[in-house]
């Protein structure tokens, strides 16, 4: 096969641990010999995607390396599927660093490692671990005694790399309520920070110097967070005021006011907790019908004067839109009902034997339609509201009965009609609610 492929003109051919099953051994023997036993291999480069559900993805990315292969997919932090895959950094750097075992090397910036992975954990709301190689917290930390006095005397001696070329800073200027623009202004240009206009370095010095305030000493990490802040301030939407009271035995309180377009906007509600009640009351002004998926929070440096980095993760279309386990409503078309009407239009139309050229733009409108309703704020009832198997079990067991006959005597048309039926639910009772609003 892969000496078929590279005749037919493939440059790059991938060979992935899919499952991250492989043993470091087993895999850059198994890339060796497809390399001389592919009498072509020597026309492609050769490729290697591994996932790490059992902690080698690097070991097999680099053993591949050293069988040939020329090519890694990898990802920063190592991210991924399920337990993820090779880490970027990880495979670069120990490329970059055993020079005396890889006859390769590659073009990458090392430098720019730690900012990319940490805009990478800011994005995706995924911490790096402390102990993490390369880009973790205690990566080139020393607490030990011995090492303490080894690196003092001599820093090749416990570090086989220079923090500096992966992008860690070497601060000797200790930032605080006292320093100036320029200082400020200076260490964020040697994080890789560049500020578009003077007003934004204004603002940003501005939040600084607040900053510096509450806290004695100003880390790289907070110069991060506030750039990012800055980046925010101009949002469409901003926090105005926030106010919550919690008491034992009482429910969590949330009055908060936004700022929408320069328009002030307040809302309170209750809530589970604090977070809870603060999500309610914003979902009152904004009615975005969005489900939260993730909330977590984490400190950006340590003490106990460290900024909170919070990420938030949402999802509004095709999600359930309940609160209570899954029994609400679904906001947008649920994609298993869309694919299955777009499959049931063709299914019926080939039943009828229509001519193609006579199917191009109702199945152009169908696919269309499809498309708009799952991205809109339409509501879907979900089979868990109905419930009918606990609340009328006769007439759940009959509505059964009728719907399993039918579709055996003429299935494409029966659940063609049953899928259509339910996308055309959602604007119906739309409307119906609309009209029920209006005449309230």
């Amino acid at each position: 096969i892969l000496e078929a492929v590279i005749d037919a003109g493939a440059g790059t051919i991938n060979i992935p641990d899919t499952v991250g099953y492989t043993m470091p051994h087993m895999f850059g023997q198994l890339i060796a010999d497809l390399r001389n036993r592919v009498p072509n291999a020597d026309k492609a480069v050769f490729s290697v995607h591994c996932h790490n559900d059992l902690g080698m993805a690097v070991a097999n990315s680099l053993a591949a390396v050293l069988a040939g292969a020329r090519q890694v997919e990898c990802t920063i932090n190592g991210l991924g599927e399920r337990a993820g895959n090779a880490a970027l950094e990880e495979v670069a750097m120990a490329v970059r660093t055993r020079r005396d075992v890889f006859a390769c090397d590659h073009r990458l910036d090392t430098k720019h490692i730690m900012q990319a992975s940490r805009l990478v954990s800011a994005v995706t709301g995924f911490p790096v671990q402390p102990n993490k190689a390369i880009v973790g917290a205690n990566a080139f930390a020393h607490e030990s005694g011995i090492h303490q006095d080894g690196v003092i005397k001599h820093r090749e001696t416990y570090e086989i790399m220079h923090a500096a070329d992966v992008g860690w800073s070497e601060q000797h200027i200790v930032l605080g309520k006292h320093s100036g623009r320029n200082a400020f202004r200076t260490r964020c240009e040697e994080l890789g920070i560049s500020f578009e206009s003077p007003e934004l370095l204004n603002d940003a010095f501005a939040r600084f110097k607040v900053l510096a305030d509450q806290k004695h000493e100003i880390f790289d990490e907070d110069l991060h967070a506030l750039v990012s802040d800055v980046a925010q301030a101009h949002e469409r939407i901003n926090l105005h005021q926030l106010e919550v009271t919690a008491a034992t035995g009482t429910r969590p309180v949330a009055h908060l006011s936004l700022q929408i377009d320069k328009e002030l906007v307040s809302a309170s509600a209750e809530g589970d907790g604090s977070v809870d009640a603060c999500f309610k009351a914003i979902e009152q002004i904004i009615d975005s019908g969005a489900q939260l998926l993730l909330f977590s929070v984490n400190a950006i440096t340590q003490g106990t004067d460290a900024q909170g980095e919070t990420t938030v993760r949402l999802a509004r279309f095709n999600v359930n839109a309940s609160l209570d386990g899954g029994k609400g409503d679904f906001y947008g078309l649920p994609s298993p009902s869309a694919a299955a009407i777009v499959a049931g239009f063709v299914w019926v139309a080939d039943d009828f034997a229509v001519p193609g050229e006579l199917l191009r733009w109702p199945a152009w409108a169908v696919t269309f339609a499809v498309a708009v309703l799952m991205v809109s704020n339409v509501r879907y009832p979900s089979f868990k509201q109905v419930n009918l198997a606990e609340r009328v079990p006769f007439l759940y067991i009959l509505l059964m009965l009728v719907v399993f006959v039918l579709i055996a005597f003429d299935p494409p048309r029966v659940l063609a009609a049953v899928f259509a039926l339910y996308v055309l639910s959602g604007p119906v009772m739309a409307l119906w609610r609309l009209r029920q609003r209006r005449r309230a």
